[in-house]
């Protein structure tokens, strides 16, 4: 496994991570229980998990009104979108 397959892997799992995060706060929305605090959302998102965030807000229909949470996708996402290139461009 080359180190590109591996930076892949590793921030797919993270989307992934980011995604059921979102789904998991929207559940917890709906029950009236505990939840994951905004800015680890947030965070999550600019630490290359704007494409988790970016579809999990969008399926789950979690925080689409706050126009922090979009501005945070979309910067986030495309941050993403530039380290993916730099990856399948440099790294062997």
């Amino acid at each position: 496994m080359t180190w590109r397959d591996r930076c892949l892997m590793v921030i797919a799992l993270w989307n992934s991570m980011v995604f059921l995060t979102y789904g998991l706060d929207k559940r917890k929305a709906i029950q009236n229980r505990w939840r994951i605090p905004e800015k680890v959302l947030l965070l999550e998102s600019w630490l290359l998990g704007g494409f988790g965030a970016l579809l999990g807000g969008h399926l789950f229909h979690h925080k689409v009104r706050k126009w922090y949470f979009q501005a945070t996708w979309w910067m986030s996402s495309l941050l993403l979108a530039g380290i993916l290139f730099l990856i399948l461009r440099w790294i062997p």
